[in-house]
């Protein structure tokens, strides 16, 4: 048994380090504490909770199309900028971006923050487009 493994360390190491990639891309936002929602539960927070659709992107990304409504906040002025979002505090926010990854990470930078109600748009705007949902320019 230990001349198998010394004999097969590599193919182990790969192995294991894949399936832990796979499970963190099932459980990883889970486990930081961001809450996931699809197209449809989204357009339910937006319709029925009055949620704020608070867009991550960059500037030129959002003039290329964004959701009705929707107000820009880049990722990397977030911090700064929080506090313009003080009044969202305990209502839901909807956090979308190209594909849901800078938006997990502003809904866990709201999470720290207090603000128990940010939803991360899986798959983001991709995603709502490929819905066939509209954009505005």
């Amino acid at each position: 048994m230990l001349l198998y493994l010394q004999n097969n360390i590599w193919t182990i190491l790969i192995a294991l380090t894949s399936g832990a990639m796979l499970f963190w891309s099932f459980f990883g936002n889970r486990l930081r504490g961001i809450k996931d929602v699809d197209h449809i539960a989204a357009t339910q927070l937006i319709n029925h909770k009055n949620a704020l659709v608070l867009d991550v992107r960059e500037q030129g990304e959002y003039d290329s199309g964004h959701i009705l409504n929707s107000k820009l906040m880049p990722l990397g002025k977030l911090r700064e900028r929080i506090g313009e979002l003080e009044k969202y505090r305990d209502k839901p926010i909807l956090v979308v971006c190209r594909s849901g990854m800078r938006s997990a990470s502003a809904c866990a930078q709201l999470g720290k923050q207090g603000f128990a109600q940010a939803y991360n748009l899986e798959g983001g705007v991709m995603a709502w487009q490929k819905a066939s949902l509209p954009l505005e320019r």
